[in-house]
This record gives structure tokens, C-alpha cells and sequence, in this order.
């Protein structure tokens, strides 16, 4: 074999390997849907943590907690109206130090102070005045957010003195009652109260038992009806807003009563601590990914058992934690993970899923300095744009690096899919069958649409996974001279050909003429 030859033969042979395309056949069924999330199912943090926030040798927060966010900031306001709306978690490790300066009688009125020790997270208690409540909802307002606001549930307790991180007391819901006073005089809305924050099992700083916690929802729920009498704009009771602890969680829940608690809140940091250099290889690896399915099932599964009335919520979640992976959470490469949390939570019924942040650590939807978007910015809006409520059954038996979720269209006929393919090195093409047995069997028809597809493909610029910008149908997504959010358009695609999936890709695609009786 000559040099040319052999040269050719490596070319190829590298083309063959680049390209490998596999074959899929994914199965919906459309007869009846398996659950069903909430409208507006993509939620954001907006978190209390100050500048002097540091992780690993990193402050990666810079100005972008809650006393020191630009609420001015024309590239932020556009990011939170594009979704019309944006649910938005006031909240985090720190709204348990936060007191409300409602009636000015406060001294020293000041944000959070880094403290060496006797206080929880190394920060100081932070106050809360009116003139910067006033400017957030402002901001909520011109942006048309729905909010939920994390109330601070340690106040009024004390540290016991014979357990270790315990908080013992009632807790004292004044201060939560001269903020809602305040809130409703001015005309404010707010969507959710959620109280406390990671005080659940063994809670991370602090912790609270759960029939203790039971009675104070209790209180919370109470108050809540005497300050908002009418039902139709009550808002939402949400807890314990911490890691899933099936003792836990199953006393409090079993303890607190008919009708008390809407949402049942749990946090989602399965990545392991930021600093983790195996990160992105966890993002890319489907046995990993889908280990945290059963703490899924676990918290539904409490909820049908205990509080049926009630619907699970995931309230934070930022993978990996301690401000999240250094070198990967702001990149498309987290996206993976991002899109496959969203699918499978909303498999397991939850109604909302919340992530750590809008802005600020390196996990945030948008850049913490220029807010200018993530990667995954985008996964979020097209995944609220094209993704409905109900959620159908799809499974398939090829590669486990494909990960598939559908949903019916949003708003309009049809059905949604969410492709991701996390392999570096394999394509697949699609063929979709419809499976209307209601008592199993053989799916009963290959689909073959005869109008368009709507497709949006998401991919890394240059393939790197970890780069910040991607690329939509291969254009790369940029705010405008004006400072817009790039219009995400599809590309048409013959709906008789098979879908198409490129290596380490992302993919939403809508069909219009998929006909699933559970979306009529």
C-alpha cells in the first residue's frame, strides 16, 4: 500500500468514526399522559449571597446578590422578560439571617457582614430595608416574574444546647407578618412563600426537627389566609426546601396536616463539591445521571403517600455545590446535565424545577458580571417555549447516551421532543413510532409526518463542550447591537425524514402533526 493510499485510508477511517451514525427507533405513547408539571415549570434563584462569597481560592458572585444585583440592567431585564414570565426564587443559604426593616425600628440597618464565627455560613445577620424590597419588585413587576419569596424560619429559635447544629423554639412569624403587611399595602404579588432554607434531615448549617417544622407550616399557612383572604390570590405554602430524607420528610409530611403545604421543595446538588475535576465526565455519563431518578421518585412517591393535594417542587439545584463547577457550569457541556434534570424531574411529576442561579456564581444562567446569557440560558427558553405541561411516555433501546423526553406542544398542536446525545463520537437517526395500546403490545404505527418539523440544534461552538457560546441550527447566539435576546428561530425540516441527532448536541424538535390523544 502506498503513502497516498494509506493516507487516504486514515482520512477515512477518521470520517467513519467522526460521523458514526446509529440507528434509533423511539417509541411514544400518545393514548394518555404520566404526568404533568406546572405551566411555568423553569424557575431561577436569586440568591442573598454577598461579594465576599468565596469558594476554592474564587468569589464568583461579584456583585450579583440580592442587596447588590443592577436592577437596572437592560440585558437582565430583557433575559427574565423573554420567558413572559420567569418564576423567581428570592432565596438561599442566607435568608435565614435576613430580618425585615419594615417598621424602621432596626439599628444599623445594614446587608450581611463576613464574620470569622457565631454565625451560620461565616456571615452576619442582613437587613432587609423597604427601600430595596420596593426596588425588587419593581424589577418583578416591569418584568412580569412570578415570585417566590424564601422567608428566613430560624427567627425567633436558638441553637439547643445539648445537640450540635439543632434549633429548638417556635418559630416567630411576626417579622414575616410585617413584610406581608408591607407587601400587600404596596400592591406587590407574590406567587410562593417558601420557609427556610436546607434545615430538613440533617440540614447542612442548621436544622430544625420535622414535626417542629410541621407545626410552624402550621403557623405560616394561618397567617397566610388571615393576610390574604381571598383564595383565588392566596399565595402558595412551599418546604422544607432542603435534601430529600425519606424519615424526614415522611414525619413532617405525615404531621402537618390537610391542605397546609401546596409544594413539597427539595434541593438537587448531585454533582458533588465545584472544585470536582470529575464534573464534566459525571455530565456526560448517563449511568451518573440517571442515579439521582430515584431520589425523584422517592420525594413524589411521599407525596402521593402523604399529601396528594400538594405537588414536589425541586427549589434550587445548581449541581455541582459550593457555587457551582468552576470550568464547567457556565459552559454548553453543563447543559447535559441541566436539560436531563429538567426531563426526568418533570417524568416524576414535579411542578417546578428551580435553578441555582439567574446570576451570580459560576453555575448562573447569565454571566455574574455582564449578564450576558449562558448556554444554558437558551436550554431554559426554548425548553419553556416549546415544552408543555403534560409529560408522555417515550422510551427506546439504543444507545444509553441518547437521553429523549417528550412533552405535548406548548400552546400549540403537536407533540415536543427534547433530544441529548452525550456521546463525543456517535450521531443517531431517529425514527419515531406511536404507540396507542393501552394494554402494551406492539407500537402500533412507524409516525411519518407530512408537514415540516420544527427543529432547534443546539451545539458547542467549535464541538468544544466546555466553550460559553452556542451555536443554534449552527449560527451562535449573540445579543444584538441593541442588546436583545437573539429571536430562536427553527430550521423546517421534511417531517418523512428522520431526525438527526449530531455528537454532544442538543436538540428540541416539535412536530405538529403527531396526533397523541393525550395532548387533544
Amino acid at each position: 500500500m502506498n503513502f497516498k493510499s494509506i493516507t487516504f485510508f486514515v482520512v477515512f477511517l477518521s470520517c467513519l468514526l467522526v460521523s458514526k451514525a446509529e440507528k434509533v427507533e423511539v417509541v411514544v405513547e400518545g393514548a394518555t399522559s404520566i404526568a404533568q408539571t406546572d405551566e411555568d415549570f423553569i424557575c431561577v434563584t436569586l440568591d442573598w449571597w454577598p461579594t465576599n462569597k468565596c469558594d476554592y481560592d474564587q468569589c464568583p458572585w461579584g456583585q450579583a446578590g440580592l442587596f447588590n444585583l443592577d436592577l437596572k440592567n437592560k440585558i437582565l431585564e430583557k433575559a427574565v422578560k423573554a420567558f413572559h414570565p420567569l418564576r423567581i426564587r428570592v432565596g438561599g443559604s442566607l435568608q435565614d439571617q435576613v430580618v425585615y426593616n419594615v417598621r424602621n425600628n432596626i439599628e444599623n440597618c445594614q446587608p450581611f457582614q463576613k464574620q470569622d464565627k457565631g454565625f451560620l455560613f461565616g456571615f452576619s445577620i442582613g437587613c432587609l430595608d423597604m427601600k430595596r424590597w420596593d426596588e425588587l419588585n419593581e424589577f418583578f413587576n416591569q418584568t412580569r416574574a412570578k415570585v417566590t419569596f424564601g422567608l428566613n424560619a430560624l427567627i425567633g429559635r436558638k441553637e439547643s444546647e445539648t445537640e450540635k447544629t439543632l434549633w429548638v423554639g417556635d418559630w416567630y412569624s411576626h417579622n414575616a407578618r410585617d413584610l406581608m403587611s408591607y407587601t400587600i399595602s404596596k400592591g406587590y404579588t407574590i406567587d410562593s412563600y417558601e420557609l427556610g432554607n436546607e434545615l430538613c434531615g440533617v440540614g447542612v448549617s442548621a436544622r430544625i426537627e420535622a414535626k417542629q417544622y410541621a407545626k410552624d407550616m402550621a403557623t405560616l399557612k394561618n397567617l397566610v389566609k388571615e393576610m390574604y383572604p381571598n383564595p383565588k390570590t392566596q399565595p402558595k405554602i412551599l418546604g422544607p426546601g432542603g435534601f430529600y430524607d425519606k424519615k424526614w420528610f415522611d414525619t413532617f409530611l405525615d404531621a402537618s396536616g390537610h391542605d397546609v403545604i401546596d409544594g413539597v421543595t427539595h434541593h438537587i446538588y448531585n454533582l458533588g463539591p465545584g472544585n470536582n475535576p470529575d464534573v464534566v465526565r459525571r455530565v456526560q455519563d448517563p449511568f451518573f445521571l440517571t442515579q439521582i431518578a430515584q431520589t425523584f421518585k422517592d420525594v413524589s412517591n411521599a407525596i402521593v403517600k402523604f399529601a396528594p393535594w400538594s405537588g414536589a417542587w425541586v427549589s434550587e439545584s445548581g449541581g455541582a455545590y459550593n457555587s457551582g463547577g468552576q470550568l464547567v457550569s457556565y459552559t454548553f457541556a453543563f447543559g447535559f446535565w441541566y436539560l436531563d434534570q429538567l426531563g426526568m424531574t418533570s417524568v416524576y411529576n414535579h411542578k417546578v424545577y428551580c435553578r441555582q442561579a439567574l446570576t451570580g456564581g459560576n453555575y448562573a444562567l447569565l454571566n455574574t458580571t455582564t449578564f450576558v446569557p449562558n448556554p444554558d440560558y437558551y436550554g431554559a427558553l426554548l425548553w419553556h417555549r416549546v415544552m408543555g405541561s403534560k409529560v408522555l411516555s417515550v422510551t427506546h433501546k439504543g444507545s444509553p447516551y441518547l437521553r429523549v423526553y417528550s412533552h405535548c406542544a406548548k400552546k400549540e398542536p403537536g407533540v415536543s421532543f427534547v433530544f441529548i446525545n452525550l456521546s463525543k463520537n456517535t450521531s443517531f437517526e431517529i425514527d419515531l413510532f406511536h404507540d396507542l395500546n393501552l394494554n402494551g403490545g406492539i407500537p402500533n404505527f412507524e409516525f411519518k409526518g407530512h408537514k415540516k418539523r420544527e427543529e432547534y440544534h443546539l451545539t458547542p461552538k467549535d464541538g468544544n463542550i466546555l466553550s460559553s457560546i452556542v451555536l443554534l441550527n449552527g449560527t451562535p447566539l449573540e445579543l444584538s447591537d441593541s442588546l436583545e435576546i437573539p429571536e430562536l428561530k427553527p430550521k423546517l425540516v421534511d417531517g418523512l425524514k428522520p431526525i438527526s441527532i449530531a455528537a454532544h448536541s442538543i436538540a428540541f424538535v416539535t412536530i405538529r402533526d403527531f396526533n397523541a390523544p393525550a395532548c387533544s
